[in-house]
């Protein structure tokens, strides 16, 4: 019995769909910047951004587990370690509307930025 609830368990753990934490960002000064916090994954997991408005995404890193020391976003060609306790800033291309994925630099954890037209 016991055993076939820790399965089940898991397979919810792993499986069952979570609802997505998702920020829009607001535009100050024709700039946009959301802040994401990086604590076992990303918060939000979801940016919304405005085409052709410059962005901003503001990376602060709580966790210290080693997967989540560096983001990349492969769409932009970028890789920029996180150190733990700071904040990194990192300007995103929004000319062109799309869905873009960034991934910890193991790839386990995921967030995705959605530039809207």
């Amino acid at each position: 019995m016991i055993g076939i609830g820790l399965i089940a368990f898991i397979g919810w753990w792993f499986f069952a769909p979570r609802p997505e934490d998702r920020k829009q960002s607001a535009v100050v000064a024709n700039h946009q910047t959301v802040a994401i916090d990086v604590n076992g994954g990303y918060a939000p997991e979801t940016v919304e951004l405005q085409a052709g408005v410059p962005a901003t995404l503001n990376f602060t890193r709580r966790d210290p587990s080693g997967c989540l020391d560096h983001v990349v976003f492969n769409d932009f060609g970028i890789n920029q370690e996180l150190p733990k306790g700071k904040t990194e800033s990192i300007d995103i291309d929004t000319s062109k509307p799309g869905v873009y994925q960034w991934a910890c630099g193991m790839d386990m954890f995921h967030g995705k930025v959605i530039i809207k037209a």
